[in-house]
C-alpha cells in the first residue's frame, strides 16, 4: 500500500507544485478533499492513512469528517458528529444518490470517490489543480487576537448563492480502538474536523469583509461553497 500512496503523492506534486509555489505569498487557493470516515469502519484505515500523505502536499486541504452511523457496532467514535453525517447525506442528495458509504472522499464539493481508490482520487485532484489559476475570486483569511478576518472579492463570474464557512481541525490524533470492527488497531487520524460553521452568505456582487471568532489551538481554513452542497468555489488556509 505504501507504494500506491507514494505514487499518488508524486502524481499530485507533478501538477500542484508550481501553482502552490507561485501563490505562496498570498492566500494560496486549495483543492479540498473531504474524507467521510469512522473509527468503527474496517474499510477506513487505508483512507485515513492516505489523508496523512495528502496533508504533506502543497495546494491541498484534506479534511477528515467523522460520521456517527457506525457507532452502533460497538465502538463510539469520539470525533463523530451528526452534522457531518448530514453533510455527507446532502452531498448524496445533490448527486442523486440514495446511499452513503465510508470511506468516501469528495473533491472540491463535486467529485465522489467511494472506497479506497487512490488513482481515481489522483486523477480528480490533478483535474481540479489545473483549474486553480481560474478561481473566480480572491479570498484571504488572517488570524488576529482570537479572531479571523475574512476578505473576498469577485475576479470573475460567481454562483449567485454562496456560503462562507469556517472550518476548524485538529492536525493529528492517534487512537487505540478497543472494540468494534477495528478492535486492537492503533490508527492515526489527520486534519480531524472539529467545527464546520457557516459564517456568511454571499452573492459576490460586493466585496466581503467580516471578522469571526476562532479561539483555541485548532487550525483553521475558510471555504466558500455554492449553496446546497454544491461546488467549492475557493478555499484557503488561515495565515
Amino acid at each position: 500500500m505504501r507504494q500506491i500512496l507514494t505514487g499518488l503523492a508524486l502524481a499530485t506534486l507533478m501538477t500542484g507544485g508550481a501553482v502552490a509555489q507561485e501563490t505562496a505569498k498570498a492566500s494560496a487557493p486549495l483543492v479540498v478533499i473531504e474524507l467521510f470516515t469512522s473509527q468503527g469502519c474496517s474499510s477506513c484505515p487505508p483512507a485515513d492513512a492516505l489523508m496523512t500523505e495528502l496533508s504533506d502536499l502543497e495546494g491541498l486541504l484534506p479534511l477528515s469528517l467523522h460520521v456517527d452511523y457506525w457507532d452502533y457496532i460497538g465502538w463510539k467514535d469520539a470525533f463523530a458528529q451528526a452534522k457531518f453525517t448530514d453533510r455527507q447525506r446532502a452531498y448524496a442528495r445533490a448527486a442523486g444518490q440514495r446511499s452513503i458509504y465510508t470511506p468516501q472522499m469528495i473533491v472540491q464539493g463535486t467529485d465522489h470517490v467511494v472506497g479506497f481508490k487512490p488513482m481515481k482520487l489522483a486523477d480528480q485532484i490533478k483535474r481540479r489543480q489545473a483549474q486553480m489559476s481560474r478561481v473566480p475570486m480572491a479570498l484571504t483569511a488572517v488570524a488576529r487576537d482570537g479572531m479571523i478576518d475574512i476578505m473576498a472579492r469577485a475576479t470573475g463570474p460567481l454562483p449567485p448563492q454562496m456560503v462562507v464557512q469556517l472550518v476548524r481541525f485538529d492536525p493529528h490524533e492517534r487512537i487505540e480502538i478497543r472494540r468494534g470492527e477495528n478492535a486492537g488497531r492503533v490508527v492515526d487520524y489527520t486534519n480531524i474536523v472539529t467545527e464546520w460553521t457557516p459564517v456568511a452568505e454571499w452573492d459576490g456582487k460586493e466585496a466581503l469583509s467580516i471578522a469571526v471568532p476562532a479561539a483555541g489551538q485548532d487550525r483553521s481554513a475558510v471555504i466558500v461553497q455554492t449553496r446546497g452542497a454544491g461546488a467549492i468555489v475557493a478555499a484557503v488556509a488561515v495565515n
